[in-house]
């Protein structure tokens, strides 16, 4: 990509670290702040809903560096901060964990149909979100539209259960803990999320490098995973 004020001088991509704190500021600081609160005593419902403060604050700065810095708006960066936006401020206008909860199963759910729906209609919603950063041939497209539309789905009927009070308290009184907080499960869920998202990214890297179209190096710091993001 060429410099638009310089042409034919190559535009200067920004750090590395930078798109990763685009993706990833907003679940670190709602974390952080969530683990500050228990570690002071608050019931976990509650620390949820104060730590929904860092959710909101992250997203919204996230947005803001991918416009400013990165020079970017890109769909599903932006699709998924105005999802954790959304969903954030409901939780704190309402005080209800339940919003922030829910906004995994929504968001997830919602594109798992627009990818496997897309399919189904012929189209290629996934390569519309991402065709500027993984230059690959529509037999890969279709095949990683079917993979992240399954994962997708898969995400949301996991949450749905992890975020089961009901089912978390029996499933952990069945295994002698009775004092587990289902806040703290649901937390750890998110965590576990992370590093499972990005094992099903890693997991298509050599499908994508065996159906390249182009030159073109893949960024390997493209926001490809589901849910790594708020």
């Amino acid at each position: 990509m060429m410099d638009p004020i310089n042409p034919g001088t190559p535009e200067k991509k920004p750090p590395t670290w930078v798109r990763q704190v685009v993706d990833f500021g907003a679940l670190a600081a709602f974390a952080a702040v969530f683990l500050f609160f228990r570690l002071r005593g608050m019931e976990g419902s509650e620390a949820l809903v104060q730590a929904t403060w860092g959710l909101v604050a992250g997203s919204a700065v996230a947005i803001a560096v991918g416009l400013l810095v990165e020079k970017r708006l890109a769909l599903m960066p932006l699709l998924v901060g105005g999802f954790a936006l959304v969903f954030g401020v409901l939780t704190l206008v309402f005080q209800d964990d339940l919003f922030v909860k829910l906004k995994v199963t929504v968001l997830n759910a919602s594109l798992a149909v627009a990818l496997l729906g897309g399919v189904w209609l012929k189209k290629e919603p996934l390569k519309a979100l991402l065709g500027s950063v993984i230059p690959v041939n529509d037999r890969a497209w279709r095949i990683l539209t079917i993979r992240y539309g399954f994962f997708f789905a898969a995400v949301a009927i996991v949450n749905e259960l992890v975020r089961s009070e009901a089912l978390v308290g029996w499933a952990t009184g069945r295994m002698g803990m009775t004092d587990v907080d289902p806040a703290d499960v649901w937390v750890s869920f998110r965590g576990v999320l992370w590093i499972a998202s990005s094992a099903f990214g890693l997991a298509n890297v050599p499908l994508i490098m065996k159906n390249l179209v182009s030159d073109a190096p893949v960024d390997p710091t493209a926001p490809i995973e589901p849910e790594v993001i708020p």
